[in-house]
Order: structure tokens, then sequence, then C-alpha cells
């Protein structure tokens, strides 16, 4: 994908464009983090893929095809099976939920084995805003970066910068934000790991 493919081609004239060069000179970005210096906190970032509501996950219990389920997580973030009622599914892994799930069927079945599998995942939701030509909320694949996220709000409008594109990510124990910022270049060029960055539901993407 080409920068030009994502900016929008109206005309700029020239006292336009001095303001902008003008503005530019006195720009002073707040406080944040590259890309390739961000850390998530540990205990997200060995997880994996958490379940979210509206996934559709398949419950194997070995040996069990009676309580074996293909099942979607409900709004309330749980699923039940037979033999079992509620059972907390959002926010965990699928590993982590297939032993919560043992542990449940242990008076039960006698050595119960529980594989979860996603066998279709909801997609993202991320916000786009600032200078892009269709900022709002935007649904995404899962594993989608920040170049599918700006390919989907219709790319950058004249004054955009190539070095002020940011996502803000909530992170637990924090009351702010997370600001990570990238370049266009280390994007299209996969230097670092800006290319690898994969979006989560909840991110805004901004545009300066």
């Amino acid at each position: 994908m080409s920068r030009n493919t994502l900016r929008s081609r109206s005309p700029l004239r020239w006292p336009l464009l001095a303001t902008l060069l003008l503005l530019s000179a006195c720009y002073k970005p707040g406080r944040f983090v590259w890309v390739d210096d961000y850390r998530e906190p540990q205990a997200q970032g060995d997880e994996g893929y958490l379940i979210r509501k509206g996934d559709i996950l398949n419950v194997n219990v070995w040996n069990q095809r009676d309580i074996s389920s293909r099942i979607r997580v409900r709004d309330d973030g749980r699923i039940s099976l037979p033999l079992l009622n509620d059972v907390d599914a959002a926010g965990q892994t699928p590993a982590a939920l297939a032993r919560a799930m043992e542990q449940k069927l242990k008076d039960l079945v006698a050595n119960p084995v529980v594989t979860v599998m996603v066998d279709e995942a909801q997609p993202i939701k991320v916000a786009v805003l600032g200078e892009v030509r269709n900022p709002g909320k935007k649904l995404l694949d899962p594993g989608a970066g920040l170049l599918q996220a700006l390919s989907e709000a219709g790319g950058f409008t004249d004054y955009a910068r190539d070095d002020a594109l940011y996502v803000l990510r909530k992170e637990p124990g924090y009351q702010t934000p997370a600001r990570i910022r990238f370049t266009w270049e280390a994007l299209t060029r996969n230097e670092g790991t800006a290319s690898s960055f994969r979006l989560k539901t909840g991110d805004v993407v901004v545009v300066e």
C-alpha cells in the first residue's frame, strides 16, 4: 500500500502550505512512547488471545460427546454446557477456560480432559480520529494492524503528519491510556515493531 493511496488528493494553495510548514516547525507532541519501546503489561503479554463476548467456541470434553458443544459466548460473558451451569468465558484464554472447566467437571466426569478452540472470533472494534477522511468507529478482522485501520478510515487528509500517528490503549491498573507513537515510514518499510503491532478492541487510532 502506497502513501498516495491513503492521502487525499485535493490541491493545496501556497499560502496554506506555508502556514502548515510554520505550524510543523512549532509542533511539540505530548507525552508518548515509541512503538519500538512499548511493552505490554506482563500479565497480558503472555496470555495470548482473550475470549470476547460473541465469540463462537468449540468446547470438546474427551470421550464425552453429550457434553461437548459449539457455543457462542453470551453478552454476559458466560457459556453454559450440559452438566455445567454458567461458566465465565470472556476475558480468559482458551487454555485457561479449558482448565477451569476441567475443575468444574471433576466431580461429574472421571479424569475430564477439555479443549477449547475459538471457531469464530468477533471483529476488533476501534475508533480512528483526527486527520483521516472518514473518522469514526471501525470493525477490523482479528489481528489487524494500523495500516488496515487507516485504510478503513479512507486514508489521510492533506493536513496529516507522517510522524504523528498514535494508538491510545487502556491498560489495567492505569488511569490514563498508553499513547503509542508510529511513523508512516516505519509502517510501510516494515521497520521495527510498527508493522507487526496488532490492534485490540477499545484502541483509539489518532492521526495528527
